[in-house]
């Protein structure tokens, strides 16, 4: 899931169940009605976010009014929408991601919408393109992320790797999110599997563990990883080098989170450093892809299909990065230069098809939890 609204220092979060709802323009919270309502309602996770301005302009251009419903963690969110699916809380859901699609589709929790401007999506994010039942929003990558200072007070070279992670020297300093409960941890999870295979040999040579995912993770468990619900309690409370974790007494140097998260941490500090806090250890990034599609059972389908058109257009997709600090998909679009400073994109990190998620993913989580929790 994409960091958000980072001007409240990080601390929207990916932890507790919440429903909240963000009106419009104009603070219009009416609920959706049938096909010819003028308000549109988007189902979201808490990290939905775009400038006050784009939004207005598409209140304009098209005439519906934008209703929001926040609506917890992306699996949480994801859940929720797939038990009310008969009788949806909106027209379109967004922050599906690439770990968790399968259970979206499999529950026919989408119609068809081929969206205006899906030419011009990049071809390694489109999924699902024989039904065009969701449409690619945003990419980021998950990855751990480290404590400059600490690293530099102690003299200790930061982790680079997840074979680093399993090392002695940074045995007690890393925290993660429960796969089972959080949107980044269930990456990290599959990005360990996408390394280490299942039971199989590791994909690299000087890998240090060869028993697959599970092995490697009995290691990081004797390393002292320390497993927490939600990205929230993970970054802002546990985590050293983010400005709530300052606050916070953290003693945690190492967190899982996004390669998004330093450029949130130049951005909204206050006065602003002239390099980022944190860093990211590129060798264990996975890459996320965010999707949003048409409601099935949806009360205002042409609302919902001008809403989908919307969030690949330009004028969006160049909105994301500062808003919701990720990447967009569409060819074209400018990302702005603070944002590519600070947070650029992994140049090689781990990825999976998502059929291979879908036929192994609950199966992971549960052996997981039986391997780190018990």
């Amino acid at each position: 899931m994409s960091i958000t609204k980072k001007a409240t220092i990080l601390a929207v979060g990916l932890g507790l169940v919440t429903l909240s709802a963000c009106g419009s323009s104009d603070g219009d919270q009416a609920s959706g009605g049938g096909s010819g309502s003028r308000t549109v309602t988007l189902v979201s996770h808490n990290s939905w976010a775009v400038s006050k301005d784009v939004l207005a302009a598409f209140e304009k251009k098209s005439g519906y009014k934008v209703r929001v419903l926040e609506d917890g963690d992306a699996g949480q969110a994801v859940n929720k929408a797939i038990l009310t699916k008969d009788n949806p809380q909106g027209d379109v859901f967004f922050g599906v991601d690439n770990t968790l699609l399968s259970r979206a589709l499999d529950n026919g929790l989408f119609q068809p919408y081929e969206a205006k401007g899906s030419d011009l999506i990049r071809p390694e994010y489109r999924a699902d393109e024989a039904e065009h039942r969701v449409t690619p929003v945003d990419t980021g990558d998950i990855c751990v992320n480290y404590d400059k200072a600490y690293f530099s007070e102690k003299k200790l070279t930061p982790p680079d790797s997840f074979d680093d992670l399993i090392k002695p020297e940074y045995k007690n300093l890393l925290v993660t999110e429960n796969p089972s409960t959080s949107s980044p941890g269930l990456g990290f999870l599959l990005g360990t599997a996408a390394k280490y295979g299942d039971g199989g040999t590791s994909r690299s040579s000087e890998a240090e563990s060869g028993g697959g995912w599970q092995d490697y993770w009995k290691k990081l468990k004797a390393n002292g990883v320390k497993v927490v619900d939600g990205w929230e309690q993970a970054y802002n409370e546990e985590f050293s080098g983010s400005a709530g974790g300052k606050k916070a007494d953290a003693d945690r140097p190492l967190v899982v989170s996004y390669a998004s998260s330093p450029p949130a941490e130049v951005i909204y500090a206050d006065p602003k450093p002239k390099t980022a806090p944190t860093g990211v250890a590129e060798g264990t990034c996975f890459r996320q892809v965010e999707y949003a599609g048409l409601l099935s059972n949806a009360q205002n389908p042409e609302g919902g299909k001008a809403l989908l058109d919307f969030l690949i257009g330009k004028e969006f997709q160049e909105d994301m990065p500062l808003n919701m600090f990720v990447y967009p998909v569409r060819e074209g679009a400018k990302v702005p230069e603070e944002f590519a400073t600070y947070g650029p994109q992994a140049e090689d990190p781990e990825t999976m098809d998502p059929a291979k998620i879908a036929d192994n993913r609950d199966d992971w989580v549960k052996s997981w939890t039986s391997l780190v929790l018990k």
